[in-house]
């Protein structure tokens, strides 16, 4: 396990990149999955159809399609992803502002399919709310998007959070898949380059990436117990 040891910094710095990323794709994830969802239960008959095939074809879509289109396909339609260079933000999360695109095209990829499973989610809470509470505010004379942000919504992240939380653990699982598609320095990178250039086992670094990802996804796995149990108590 030598190779753990001698290699912290670039586990650190693996670990790191894909924090960032993972942060990232999540907030991109959030934002978009909620405009979806607010489409798919839309009275507007367009929009329910658009956000119903957006996550019908995302989500029978394997994420390494999506992750080629994203860093080939792309590129070859002009596109360096450079809106995603927002000043201020390039700052904080300094891959963003790189002359290396693929943080953004993986970035972009993630986020646009996790989308669909996060729309999902929260679709299921909006289920959750009993109908006669939209009926009351739609009595009142609240309109649609007033009755989602005062009335619906508020509800539906109660019933929402656990099935969102899982989607996001199952991110950060997906997020591996960056760094085989040219994201240099995340974890998955990492274990390429000290197995392939540097020569080392191939099994300690891989454990070291399982301890990296593990230190991620279970506190927020024990987080989510939490919060279940704390909604079955108050239940």
């Amino acid at each position: 396990m030598d190779v753990l040891v001698n290699n912290f910094d670039v586990f650190r710095n693996g670990f790191f990149v894909t924090l960032q990323f993972c942060i990232l794709a999540a907030t991109g994830a959030l934002i978009i999955g909620v405009l979806v969802a607010v489409m798919r239960i839309s009275p507007v008959p367009p929009l329910r159809w658009l956000g119903s095939t957006y996550v019908t074809v995302l989500r029978n879509c394997p994420l390494t399609i999506v992750m080629f289109f994203a860093a080939f396909a792309l590129p070859a339609l002009g596109s360096n992803a450079d809106f995603l260079r927002i000043p201020g933000l390039d700052q904080i999360f300094k891959r963003l502002g790189t002359d290396l695109p693929y943080f953004r095209f993986a970035l972009i990829a993630l986020s646009v399919y996790t989308a669909a499973f996060v729309a999902e989610a929260i679709r299921s809470g909006v289920n959750g709310v009993p109908s006669g509470q939209a009926e009351a505010a739609r009595a009142i004379g609240l309109t649609f998007t007033q009755n989602l942000r005062y009335v619906v919504l508020p509800q539906a992240w109660k019933g929402a959070v656990v099935p969102l939380g899982s989607v996001l653990i199952a991110m950060i699982k997906n997020s591996a898949l960056a760094g085989f598609f040219g994201v240099a320095g995340d974890l998955s990178a990492s274990a390429q380059s000290l197995t392939s250039a540097g020569g080392f086992p191939i099994i300690p670094v891989f454990i070291g990436i399982s301890l990296g990802y593990l230190i991620l996804t279970v506190p927020l796995g024990l987080l989510l117990d939490r919060v279940e149990r704390r909604q079955a108590v108050a239940r």
